[in-house]
C-alpha cells in the first residue's frame, strides 16, 4: 500500500513538474521549425532527460548545493527563458514578409534546446532534495518524472504544430511571449513563497 501511495505521489510531482515542459513544449511546437520525428524525439528526450536527471542530480546533492541556488534558481530560469522567448518574438516579427532573409535559430537543437531543457528542469533540483527527505526511491521518482515530462513534451509540440498551421506567425510571437510569462512566473512564484 505504502508503495502506491509513493508512486501516486511521484506521478503527482511529475505532472506539476513537466508542466513547464508542456507549456514550453507548445511554443515551440508553434515555431515554423519542420515537426517531424526527429526534432520531437530530441525536444521530448532532452527534456525528459534533464527533468529525470536534474531530480537526480538534486538528491545527490542534497540540501548544500540545493539551498545555494536556491537564491538565485528562479533569475537562471527566468534569463534562459527570456533569450529564447524574445529570440522567438524577434524572428516572428522579422520573418513576417516573404522576403526576409533573418536566420533563424531552430529551438529543437543546439544551444536553445539546451537552455530551455535546462530552464524547465531547474524546479526538479529542489524535488530531487524533496525526494531525499521523504525518503521515496530516487530512482523511480527520477524515471516516472522523466517520463511524464516526455510525454508531455509530445504533446505540446503535436499541439503547437497544430496551432501553428491554423494561426501561423502569431502564434510564434505569444509563444515568445508565454516563455517569457513563464520566467516570470517562476520568479514571482520564489519571491512570494
Amino acid at each position: 500500500m505504502r508503495l502506491m501511495n509513493d508512486i501516486l505521489m511521484i506521478i503527482a510531482i511529475a505532472f506539476g513538474l513537466a508542466m513547464d515542459c508542456l507549456a514550453v513544449s507548445l511554443c515551440i511546437g508553434s515555431s515554423p521549425f519542420p515537426k517531424n520525428i526527429r526534432s520531437i524525439f530530441r525536444v521530448s528526450f532532452h527534456f525528459g532527460l534533464f527533468q529525470g536527471g536534474m531530480t537526480l542530480l538534486g538528491w545527490l546533492l542534497g540540501s548544500t548545493v540545493v539551498d545555494l541556488i536556491a537564491g538565485i534558481d528562479h533569475w537562471i530560469a527566468l534569463l534562459l527563458l527570456a533569450w529564447v522567448g524574445g529570440r522567438m518574438i524577434y524572428e516572428s516579427l522579422a520573418n513576417r514578409g516573404e522576403q526576409a532573409q533573418i536566420e533563424c535559430n531552430d529551438a529543437t537543437r543546439g544551444s536553445s534546446l539546451v537552455m530551455l531543457s535546462v530552464a524547465t528542469s531547474i524546479d526538479a533540483l529542489g524535488v530531487g532534495l524533496s525526494i531525499a527527505l521523504l525518503k521515496l526511491d530516487v530512482l523511480i521518482s527520477s524515471l516516472l518524472i522523466g517520463l511524464v515530462s516526455l510525454a508531455l513534451s509530445i504533446i505540446g509540440l503535436l499541439g503547437g504544430s497544430k496551432l501553428s498551421r491554423s494561426f501561423g506567425r502569431n502564434v510564434e510571437f505569444l509563444g515568445g511571449l508565454v516563455l517569457i510569462g513563464i520566467g516570470l512566473r517562476i520568479v514571482v512564484t520564489h519571491l512570494m513563497a
